[in-house]
């Protein structure tokens, strides 16, 4: 357990990480910051965060390392590869990564940070841009709970709903549980909103009628006036969501479960990106429909 406040390390500063990593520097811990493009890091920098090189220096530089980045196979190289984190973390120290990756990867990071002493975690969050801006983020948690014991302060700087699902993988295997429905919710709030738009209705006020009854929800209150106004601009980008897709679809029929709804959002959802619109936020889903 750590007996002072740490030096947290963070790697993975943008849409999301860049307002995470912020929140964390204003609860008054010294930060390290490592982003493969520097330029996503720049404003960070500027208030007081410490530029790392590599991966391995800002390891070395840190007690408590979090990553939030692209891909599964990041996640991999990142920890697991010969210059990533585990090569180079110090007994003792704390590795939390917060990407959405898959459940298999989390326990294998898990095994390899035990034998060297490192207590790791999987901790993907829910809440989009807005809940990264403003610290209020879902937290799903896989790991230790006596080591958790040590980093919900810091996790409490990034969000108010941080909740231990158990040991490693469950945090990713939780994530899956939350992806599964927006995936029917997304296809949902696209149709609806289009289908009152060819009715001749005026959306907004569609809008505020629905959205405090039976059909509320995060993506309709949130999102819903985004799509209605094409602002497509990405909290969460659709490349990204398809990975998610991707992720569930296999998790799930590892567990001997079709989920047909998470299919039908991958398969329109990347027909949106062959059309171009992979860096478009996920409320593009929208212009799927209003075109047909």
């Amino acid at each position: 357990m750590l007996t002072t406040k740490p030096v947290v390390g963070f790697i993975g500063t943008g849409v999301m990480g860049k307002s995470m990593a912020r929140n964390i520097q204003k609860g008054g811990y010294e930060l390290n910051v490592y982003n493969r493009t520097k330029e996503k890091a720049e404003e960070l920098i500027a208030e007081g965060a410490v530029w790392c090189d590599t991966v391995a220096q800002l390891t070395e530089k840190s007690d408590v390392i979090i990553t939030i980045i692209g891909y599964p196979t990041d996640v991999e190289d990142v920890y697991l590869g010969e210059d990533g984190i585990l090569a180079h973390a110090k007994k003792g120290t704390y590795v939390i990564d917060m990407t959405t990756s898959t459940p298999t990867l989390a326990k294998q990071i898990s095994e390899e940070a035990k034998k060297k002493g490192v207590f790791a975690f999987d901790a993907p969050v829910s809440g989009g841009d807005v809940g990264a801006r403003e610290g209020t983020l879902s937290i799903m948690v896989g790991g230790e709970e006596e080591a958790f014991e040590t980093i919900q302060p810091i996790l409490a700087q990034m969000g108010t709903n941080i909740q231990l699902q158990g040991p490693a993988g469950s945090g990713q295997y939780t994530k899956m549980t939350n992806q599964i429905v927006i995936a029917g919710t997304m296809l949902g709030v696209s149709e609806a909103l289009v289908y009152a738009k060819k009715a001749g209705l005026d959306q907004k006020k569609v809008l505020q009628s629905i959205e405090t009854g039976a059909a509320r929800s995060f993506a309709l209150s949130n999102l819903g006036l985004r799509m209605i106004e094409g602002d497509f601009n990405p909290g969460f980008y659709i490349k990204h969501f398809i990975k998610d897709l991707k992720i569930a679809l296999d998790s799930a029929r590892e567990l001997g479960l079709e989920t047909y709804g998470v299919a039908l959002a991958k398969e329109l959802y990347e027909s949106l990106a062959e059309d171009g619109n992979e860096d478009l936020g996920t409320q593009a889903l929208y212009k799927f429909y209003l075109e047909q």
